[in-house]
C-alpha cells in the first residue's frame, strides 16, 4: 500500500530538507555544483523568489517520513511561470508523487492567473521527461550545458497540448 502523500505549501522551518531533497535528486542523476546546469540560489530566498511574487512551492509529506517531494511555480511574467524544483526521494519513487506535485503546482498556476507554464530537465532524468510526456507538455528546444542535454518545455493550461519530451 502506498502511503497518502499530505501536499502543503512550503514553510522557512522546511528549509533544510527541502534542501538535503534538491542535493539528493540532482546527485542520483548525476548532477553536481559547477556542471553548467546546477543551482541553488533561490533556497534561502524561498519566500521572496517565489511565494512573494505570484508564485508557489508545495511540499509534500509521508507520515514517518517528512518531506519527501518539492516543487516551485516562479513567475515569468504575467501570463507565464516556471514549473521548476520538481523532486521526490529516491526511496519514494515510482507511487505517484512526481505526478501529484505536479498537478498541484498546474492547478495552483492556473489559480494565480497563468495561461502557460514552463519547465526544463535534463536528459539525464528520465522519470522527469515521462512525468512531463504524460502531463502533455511539450519541447521548445535542447541545450548543451556542461556535460548534460536540457530540454525546455511549456504547457498551455486549459487546453490540449501535444506530446512532449522524447529521449
Amino acid at each position: 500500500m502506498v502511503a497518502t502523500l499530505r501536499i502543503r505549501q512550503y514553510r522557512w522551518s522546511d528549509l533544510d530538507a527541502v534542501w538535503a531533497l534538491h542535493q539528493i535528486g540532482l546527485a542520483q542523476v548525476g548532477l553536481l555544483p559547477g556542471d553548467g546546469v546546477y543551482y541553488d540560489d533561490d533556497f534561502p530566498r524561498i519566500s521572496e523568489v517565489y511565494l512573494s511574487d505570484r508564485g508557489d512551492f508545495l511540499v509534500g509529506e509521508v507520515t514517518g517520513s517528512g518531506i519527501v517531494a518539492m516543487g516551485g511555480l516562479r513567475r515569468i511574467d504575467d501570463q507565464t511561470a516556471e514549473m521548476c524544483r520538481l523532486r521526490v526521494h529516491p526511496e519514494h519513487q515510482r507511487r505517484g508523487y512526481g505526478g501529484l506535485i505536479m498537478a498541484a503546482l498546474e492547478e495552483r498556476a492556473g489559480a494565480l492567473g497563468y495561461s502557460v507554464l514552463r519547465g526544463d530537465t535534463t536528459l539525464q532524468q528520465v522519470a522527469a521527461l515521462e512525468l512531463y510526456r504524460k502531463a502533455g507538455w511539450r519541447e521548445l528546444r535542447r541545450e548543451v550545458r556542461g556535460n548534460a542535454v536540457v530540454l525546455y518545455g511549456e504547457k498551455m493550461l486549459n487546453a490540449g497540448v501535444s506530446q512532449v519530451f522524447t529521449r
